[in-house]
């Protein structure tokens, strides 16, 4: 009698690379909310995730496209976008009672990802209690912006063609910044 293979067929969410349950598990278990941060190719995402039997829920959330109402004009997937973004969000879950959480960084390699780092650092900075590793934030002036600010007066002086726009106010990313995040302060 010829005996078969038990093959067990994965879950569809890790079939398709989007899941890692182990790490979720683990997630999971330590009893608090994740903060879920994602990002697409023009923008940044930053949620507070409680666990349900029935389903996750998000208590609360925030898109970097928000920052318009609060008079960001520039890009939305950039460092100072980012960091906005995770203030945004912390500010938000604070008045929901939420004082601390895991960060649950998805599949993203984080190694490479300062935006993510920068999106925590946000949160971190709202009052919102995230064990992480300092030494990963991105420096504060970066955070800030003024690494655009140089690099658009490097241009200036070498006469280069610039890469951004004529209406782009690179020289003011850092006011820009204060203000929106103190704008984000009222909230």
């Amino acid at each position: 009698m010829a005996t078969s293979a038990i093959y067990r067929v994965p879950h569809r969410r890790r079939k398709e690379g989007k899941t890692d349950y182990k790490l979720r598990l683990g997630l999971l278990k330590s009893g608090r909310p994740r903060a879920v941060i994602r990002k697409s190719n023009r923008y940044i995402r930053a949620s507070i995730i409680v666990y349900d039997p029935d389903g996750d829920r998000c208590v609360v959330s925030a898109d970097s496209r928000e920052l318009k109402k609060f008079g960001w004009t520039l890009s939305c997937k950039n460092l100072p976008a980012a960091y906005l973004t995770g203030y945004l969000c912390g500010r938000r879950a604070l008045k929901k009672d939420i004082k601390s959480a895991v960060s649950d960084l998805g599949l993203y390699d984080a190694k490479y990802n300062k935006r993510l780092y920068a999106v925590l650092k946000g949160l971190i900075d709202s009052g919102v209690e995230i064990p992480a590793d300092e030494s990963k934030f991105p420096q504060e002036e970066r955070l800030r912006g003024e690494h655009i600010k140089e690099y658009s007066e490097v241009i200036k002086e070498k006469n280069l063609k610039s890469p951004f726009s004529s209406d782009y106010p690179a020289a003011q990313v850092a006011e820009i910044f204060e203000k929106v995040k103190n704008s984000i302060e009222g909230v």
